[in-house]
């Protein structure tokens, strides 16, 4: 955790900060912040037109009364390239743009499911077919049995 951390919040802004003065070595720094507010504008209306999509998409899905797993992941896929959409810079703009390409999101999507699929993922989780758990396992009550003790009466204040 303490990695994730340190990469989002240290490695990550200084790849951004390298690149955008590579980029306004290039061009100058007024045309390239101008194209990182004019990327971000354009990747969150992006977002919006990919959403209402997965939506429709969505619905369909469960008109048919199958189990929309794709659409939730790319769903969830969408809302992450918003995010990087509207972080300033150049990298995680692409990333977002990236997300937003539907052969890309559907690699990405696919990667997550078989990944979440994996049965030997971890204890009582079942493995995803067709939209369907078909094995799960049963822990049963794990609440720590207490010892008895008698009730204790509270009389007047003393």
């Amino acid at each position: 955790m303490v990695g994730l951390l340190f990469l989002l919040f240290v490695v990550v802004p200084v790849v951004e900060l390298v690149a955008l003065f590579a980029v306004a070595d290039q061009i100058g720094l007024l045309p390239a912040v101008a194209s990182l507010l004019a990327v971000s504008f354009f990747g969150t209306w992006l977002v919006k037109r990919e959403g209402i999509g997965v939506l429709r998409r969505m619905q369909l899905t469960v008109g048919r009364g199958e189990v929309p797993t794709d659409e939730v992941v790319d769903g969830g896929l969408l809302v992450v390239a918003g995010a990087l959409c509207l972080v300033p810079g150049f990298v995680t703009d692409g990333l977002g743009l990236l997300l937003l390409v539907p052969p890309a999101r559907g690699f990405a999507r696919n990667r997550l499911i078989r990944r979440w699929a994996d049965p030997g993922a971890g204890p009582g989780r079942g493995r995803v077919v067709d939209g369907r758990v078909v094995r799960v396992e049963h822990v049963g009550d794990v609440t720590p049995r207490r010892p008895s003790a008698p009730p204790t009466e509270l009389g007047p204040g003393r």
